[in-house]
């Protein structure tokens, strides 16, 4: 049988991997929560509201709700409460 030497890693090899995965962890969360911010302002636009009650008036709930969505970042659920509350 062949026999293989024991690696031997430094103390120092494995602090300096430590740190690294630490901070790929890190940059990998930060990634994450700045994707799940709302892509423009959290404010809702007049112009955003007129559009939204004038496609519920004509019974396009649906496309306001992805009116809503699309233009704040909101939740499915959010936007359809805000077209409800129209």
């Amino acid at each position: 049988m062949l026999a293989l030497p024991a690696l031997q890693i430094s103390p120092s090899v494995v602090a300096v991997t430590a740190v690294l995965t630490a901070a790929a962890i890190w940059l990998i969360v930060l990634a994450v929560r700045l994707a799940h911010r709302p892509r423009n302002s959290p404010g809702v636009s007049v112009d955003l509201v007129d559009q939204a009650r004038e496609l519920k008036s004509h019974g396009q709930i649906q496309e306001a709700v992805f009116l809503v969505r699309g233009e704040t970042g909101m939740s499915h659920r959010a936007a359809s409460r805000f077209v409800n509350r129209l």
